[in-house]
């Protein structure tokens, strides 16, 4: 059987099913001592004093750890890169200043987690309040969360394509809207943690922890600590989930691995509930002032953005901080026709906790393209498909190129709304929702169409603002075992997206072997290729898949010269089925795999010249043409007036990705991905005061979507023509990128009695009553 394609079970699941997953809470070995983070309880000020002395005294406590302790082994974080681009300079302990409340000013160690929670309760900590900068907006009003930005902009930038002054200047119409998104956050079933372990002898380090991108982690480690990286060993095992949270190195990384490197003891650190939803990260607090010019039929031939985001206090280490405001300006114009787009950014810093990635980092370009298809139907009084036909880009330009200039090839993206409409039955439910209208019932629909990139065309790279064509990106290695097993190398970090089932079902399509005698090795620094990236950005289903399948291809090559010449045969007569290499219609001409791998072994120079070095290989995969994957959202929703709930009875997702590696885990995918972006509607919210504190520190305040709240979700796969020999692409950030802007639209669609425009993305029942309450009663005709 082909195992691409199907809907194996995954692999992963009998391991984690029973228990036997090896998460960073379960390691336990001789003299683990525990961390405890003293953090700043002010969201900005002069750090006057830490006061241990009664820490030190507690029982059970081992060491309390300042700026100054780290000093001594650690360099500055950051690249204290001043100009254009600002990445301020910082150390892991904050040691002058605090810059939001959450902020670790010091790290008790201890022999048990209670022990060192009581330490850390014992500290005493002296901070001069300085006036906090709680939003965006108010950056350039209140003092500098980082001496080297006195404006709090950490970078800005923008790009003009054609005229859009001109283009403005000729419209019949145009609209001006603010439309903000909220903060929220990753929310992991598994939150931040690692055990650090530094052996003096031989001044190594080994660090296990709950990360998806090790190998970037080791070398910033290396150069923060002064570690050769060839001396430092990143192990990730099991991984309760991410969604981008755990893909930059954090300063507590650095604390645990110091902390074990001066006490000469294994270190743990686990992040609490609290801890995670106040300190780990936060996501999406961005502002889009967006100006539209188009025409009579709605057609848009001008754009204007300027993008505001939300940093939070302390700087990527791995990415530019500028990279996802570069990749909303590029994506924003989507595949409209518009040819006059003004891109303006900035990233600000506040005394918040820092921006981390979130499935679809870039996400507000879609909710501002479809939330601004919706605001033009009702501007105009057309429907918002119309809309949406009329301003997407037709067939017959594909292929072609987005207007900010990546190329769009193999595109299925009307085909996705078309059978979207046909399924959701479109037409037939506006009939349905005017007469539930006249019973008091309060129906609507929402679409959302999108371009998801999976990873992206081979110049997507370059319009983001590098210098250099996206290629070997990625590599694995396959080698053949003398048993006749196959282990895969991969640099893929998996954290719930099932890579060891769907790299196995590939590897071993490509060796003819079971997907049992595959085995897939992830997250160990000393074995897995290198990579900066790790898991992250739809990549690993064309360029982790790619490389997998490249690799164990020229291992087949190799199997098959060298079983030719054992069998006195053509290499192009001969198949694999089975683990058997054969004549076909000769089957009794044949060599098992395992025959020959053992002899690969143990009697090398008895095979054919073909063998070289071993069935043993690895390939550098280059980004391939196309890249996109493609998908249409339909969300339903019926409001109730009289308590703003919202409910949402069914979800529909139409979409290309290409062939599907295995259809369950890509239904799998889109179905969380649309979860979180309903949560992130209509629950999820992180608060701050006024005062830079965090109010939304327990799941008590800060609400996720349970099954209550999330319907069944249909999924329907269509298959544009094939990209080639690598046919897959990603889907792991589409679900959440989509399902905002249909939700959104949905509630909008609901609320047009009331004449109401969403500008907003977050909608609990208390801001939906907001929004009616001028016109408690829809208008006249519509109830």
């Amino acid at each position: 059987m082909r195992f691409t394609g199907a809907s194996v079970p995954r692999r992963e699941d009998p391991r984690l099913l029973a228990g036997a997953g090896r998460f960073v809470d379960d390691i336990d070995q001789p003299g683990l001592l525990e961390a405890a983070f003293v953090r700043s309880p002010v969201a900005h000020g002069r750090l006057i004093e830490v006061e241990a002395g009664n820490a030190r005294a507690t029982e059970g406590v081992v060491a309390v750890l300042t700026a100054e302790d780290l000093a001594q082994c650690c360099s500055p974080m950051g690249l204290g890169m001043t100009g254009p681009l600002i990445v301020p300079a910082h150390l892991p302990l904050a040691d002058t200043k605090v810059r939001f409340a959450g902020d670790p000013v010091a790290v008790v160690i201890a022999t048990t987690r209670a022990a060192a929670e009581d330490g850390a309760d014992a500290v005493e900590v002296d901070i001069e309040p300085l006036p906090p900068v709680t939003s965006a907006a108010a950056t350039r009003e209140h003092a500098a969360v980082w001496d080297e930005a006195p404006d709090n902009v950490l970078w800005s930038g923008g790009e003009v394509w054609g005229d859009p002054d001109e283009a403005f200047a000729s419209a019949a119409h145009a609209i001006s809207e603010t439309l903000t998104q909220h903060r929220h956050t990753c929310v992991p079933l598994e939150t931040r943690g690692g055990v650090a372990e530094y052996d003096p002898s031989t001044g190594s380090l080994r660090y296990e922890v709950s990360h998806q991108n090790p190998h970037a982690l080791r070398v910033h480690l290396a150069a923060i600590l002064g570690i050769p990286a060839s001396r430092i060993r990143i192990i990730c095992d099991s991984i309760g989930g991410s969604f981008g949270l755990k893909s930059n190195p954090t300063r507590e990384d650095v604390v645990v691995c110091a902390a074990a490197r001066l006490l000469g003891q294994p270190v743990r650190w686990v992040e609490d509930r609290a801890e995670n939803l106040v300190a780990g990260g936060h996501a999406r607090e961005e502002q889009v002032r967006v100006e539209a010019a188009f025409d009579e039929n709605g057609l848009v031939v001008g754009l204007r953005a300027d993008l505001v985001m939300d940093h939070g206090a302390y700087p990527f280490l791995n990415l530019p901080l500028s990279l996802f405001a570069n990749i909303i300006k590029v994506l924003l114009p989507g595949t409209l026709r518009v040819r006059h787009y003004q891109f303006r950014g900035s990233v600000v810093a506040t005394n918040k906790a820092s921006f981390v990635a979130y499935r679809g980092p870039w996400e507000i370009e879609c909710w501002v393209r479809e939330r601004l298809m919706d605001l033009i139907a009702r501007r105009l009084d057309l429907d918002p498909l119309e809309v949406r036909r009329r301003n997407y880009m037709g067939d017959d330009q594909f292929p072609g190129a987005m207007l900010t200039g990546p190329t769009l090839d193999f595109m299925t993206i009307n085909q996705t709304l078309d059978r979207a409409v046909e399924l959701a039955d479109y037409h037939g439910f506006r009939a349905a929702q005017a007469e539930a209208r006249s019973e008091g019932r309060h129906l609507g629909i929402g679409l959302c169409t999108y371009l998801e990139p999976g990873p992206g065309p081979t110049n997507y790279g370059q319009a983001l603002g590098f210098t250099y064509e996206q290629r070997s990106m990625q590599r694995a290695r396959v080698k053949l075992e003398p048993d006749g097993s196959v282990t895969a190398f991969t640099s893929q970090q998996p954290h719930g997206q099932s890579h060891e089932t769907t790299l196995s079902q590939v590897v071993a399509d490509e060796l003819g072997v079971p997907i049992d005698a595959v085995r897939v090795v992830v997250g160990d620094t000393d074995q897995v290729p290198f990579n900066m990236v790790g898991t992250g950005g739809s990549r690993a289903a064309t360029l982790g898949a790619g490389a997998a399948q490249g690799a164990a291809r020229i291992v087949r090559h190799k199997l098959l010269a060298v079983v030719a010449a054992l069998l006195e045969a053509n290499p192009d007569d001969l198949e694999i089925v089975d683990g058997v290499v054969a004549v076909r219609g000769s089957p009794d001409r044949s060599k098992t795999v395992a025959e020959v791998a053992r002899l690969s072994y143990m009697a090398p120079f008895t095979l054919d010249d073909a063998l070289g070095d071993g069935f043993d290989a690895s390939f550098d995969f280059e980004t391939p043409a196309g890249g996109w994957t493609q998908s249409t959202h339909v969300c339903w929703v019926e409001l109730d007036p009289g308590t703003g709930l919202v409910t949402v009875p069914r979800y529909l997702v139409v979409e290309d990705c290409g062939e599907m590696i295995n259809p369950a885990v890509v239904e799998g995918q889109i179905r969380g991905g649309v979860a979180q972006g309903i949560g992130s509607v209509l629950l999820e919210r992180i608060v701050y005061d006024d005062s830079g504190q965090c109010t939304t520190s327990s799941f008590m305040d800060y609400l996720l979507p349970t099954a209550a709240e999330i319907p069944h979700i249909d999924i329907e796969h269509i298959e544009g023509p094939s990209q080639g020999d690598v046919p897959w692409r990603g889907v792991g950030e589409g679900g959440a990128i989509g399902s905002p802007a249909a939700v959104c639209n949905a509630i909008e669609d609901a609320l047009a009695p009331w004449g109401v425009e969403i500008t907003e993305q977050h909608l609990p029942p208390s801001r939906i009553l907001e929004l009616i309450a001028p016109t408690s009663e829809p208008a006249a005709g519509d109830h």
